[in-house]
């Protein structure tokens, strides 16, 4: 499910563009956000809680909240729903407070 409109952001989809989520191959549009190009892939947890690992999905898109927290291109905390999608991205669900380079 591709989300066509939000209360503040605006998505400009240009053209599709591949990236990697966790070694599989997806599609997703230049324009639009990392977290938004999972969600309407089918990925609906992005990560876990620190303490008692509950699944963690697309929640404030706004980079407020800390839900979507991903290691991008190796870089750890990475707010992905702030973070616009490029060509042949690396995503990586991050496992704890991730690691510092």
């Amino acid at each position: 499910m591709r989300i066509e409109e939000h209360p503040i952001l605006k998505f400009n989809r240009g053209k599709e563009i591949k990236f990697i989520f966790n070694g599989q191959e997806l599609c997703g549009y230049e324009g639009e956000s990392i977290a938004a190009a999972l969600h309407a892939a089918g990925v609906m947890v992005l990560g876990e809680s620190l303490f008692k690992h509950r699944p963690r999905g697309f929640y404030c898109a706004i980079g407020n909240c800390s839900s979507c927290l991903m290691v991008v291109n190796g870089e750890p905390n990475v707010r992905t729903c702030i973070t616009d999608l490029e060509e042949g991205m690396v995503v990586e669900i991050q496992q704890g407070k991730g690691s510092i380079l």
